[in-house]
């Protein structure tokens, strides 16, 4: 994913820029398919959690899937947009203080004790890596630039948290056992880490 190739045999292919890349993973029938290594998992920026639609939208869905003609999709963007966005959403401006709540949250999620979470310690098994204060700032500024903001606020920081940490908090099997997870623990830190 983060080389943007593709190697079949010994042959290697670039993939054009801009490069994406999209997994989804069912929560039932897992047989047959193995889960990816916690470093592998890691590099996907978000895990988006996509519910079942509303009635309304589900009758459309329907609808569209029984018709005679099927949809067609048209674009919105194109590569050019999407690559220049890339570039101006960078520059959306993240304050010192916003760097350090970032860097506090993920901390948590290593060092729960470090917000006197002390009771999550037997709960974690691994806590964000250096990537999730990577990607939570990238997402927090590309969220803020979707709201047509040029600047980070804590509440774009707590709007990704989740998606940007759900995945990368690997809870305890006592967590397990409890019922308690990663979603559980993540918003437990966003309640305890102090907002700037």
């Amino acid at each position: 994913m983060q080389e943007h190739q593709v190697t079949l045999g010994e042959h290697t292919y670039p993939l054009p820029d801009p490069f994406l890349v999209m997994a989804t993973q069912n929560p039932i029938e897992q047989e047959g398919t193995y889960p990816l290594p916690e470093a592998q998992v890691d590099r996907f920026m978000l895990k988006v959690v996509i519910d079942y639609p509303e009635r309304e939208e589900e009758r459309k869905i329907m609808r569209q899937n029984i018709a005679f003609e099927q949809p067609t999709a048209s674009g919105v963007v194109n590569p050019e947009q999407i690559l220049k966005a890339r570039k101006l959403f960078r520059e959306v401006y993240m304050d010192e203080k916003i760097e350090s709540y970032i860097l506090d949250i993920v901390e948590a999620t290593r060092n729960p004790k470090s917000v006197g979470l002390e009771r999550l310690s037997s709960l974690i098994n691994y806590g964000g890596s250096p990537r999730a204060s990577i990607y939570l700032a990238l997402a927090s500024k590309a969220y803020a630039f979707i709201k047509r903001r040029g600047f980070v606020i804590p509440e774009d920081v707590r709007a990704v948290c989740f998606d940007v940490l759900r995945h990368r908090v690997v809870v305890t099997y006592e967590a397990e056992a409890e019922e308690i997870t990663s979603e559980i623990i993540i918003e437990d830190i966003l309640n305890n880490v102090e907002v700037p």
